[in-house]
């Protein structure tokens, strides 16, 4: 399982798109990260376009992630730290 934190005040909006349920969506991307000082194993990147790559634009940051790998018996191998709430519940789109 992967557990992920997104700053969604960061999402170019305009990289939204319907889906064929009306639905929008975004891509993201889960680049994996060593030794990160706060214990994360992914930066979670906005997606871009085949050709926004070739022309060397890199998506925002949106936040990070963390791989719990489950052990016999189904105990996490890292415990969850409680996510810190502060007070905005507002989506901003």
């Amino acid at each position: 399982m992967i557990s992920a934190k997104i700053n969604v005040m960061n999402i170019d909006k305009s990289k939204l798109f319907p889906g064929k349920n009306g639905a929008k969506y975004l891509d993201i991307v889960l680049i994996e990260t060593e030794n990160d000082r706060y214990g994360n194993d992914f930066v979670v990147v906005q997606g871009v376009s085949k050709e926004e790559r070739a022309a060397g634009v890199k998506g925002s940051i949106l936040g990070n992630a963390k791989s719990f790998e489950k052990r016999a018996g189904n105990a996490p191998v890292k415990a969850a730290k409680p996510a810190e709430d502060n007070g905005d519940n507002s989506v901003p789109f």
